[in-house]
C-alpha cells in the first residue's frame, strides 16, 4: 500500500531541495525524519519533515497499513513558478534576478517482510 503527499511552489530552490531529498530517498521513515531533524539546512529539512509526516498521518489512516515498515519510496523535486525581479546596474541597465520556487511530491511504500 502506498501514502502521497504533495506540495506545491514552496519557495526554497528545487537545487537546494534535491541535495537533501538525495539523502532522504530509499530510507526508512524513522531514519529519515532523524536524519532531516539533525541536518545542517534547517529550512529546507522542516519542509521536508513536515511533508513526510503529512504522508505518514495520510498512511496512517488506511487501516492496513503498518507505519513502522514504511519508506520513502519516491521523492520527486520538481521546478515551480518563478519569480521574476530586477536590480539597477551602471549606465541605466538592468539585471535581472530569478527567484526560484519548488513543487515537492512524496510516496511512501510499506517493506515486504523478507523470507
Amino acid at each position: 500500500m502506498e501514502a502521497t503527499a504533495k506540495l506545491g511552489t514552496i519557495r526554497i530552490t528545487p537545487r537546494k531541495m534535491g541535495v537533501l531529498a538525495d539523502e532522504v530517498r530509499g530510507k526508512d521513515i524513522n531514519k529519515a525524519l532523524i536524519f532531516l531533524k539533525f541536518s545542517s539546512s534547517k529550512r529546507t529539512a522542516g519542509v521536508l519533515a513536515t511533508l513526510l509526516k503529512s504522508a505518514v498521518a495520510n498512511a496512517s489512516q488506511k487501516k492496513t497499513v503498518d507505519v513502522d515498515k514504511l519508506y520513502v519510496k519516491t521523492l520527486l523535486i520538481g521546478c515551480g513558478p518563478i519569480l521574476k525581479r530586477f536590480r539597477p546596474r551602471a549606465k541605466g541597465s538592468a539585471f535581472r534576478i530569478n527567484k526560484r520556487t519548488s513543487n515537492i511530491s512524496v510516496v511512501l511504500g510499506e517493506r515486504q517482510a523478507k523470507k
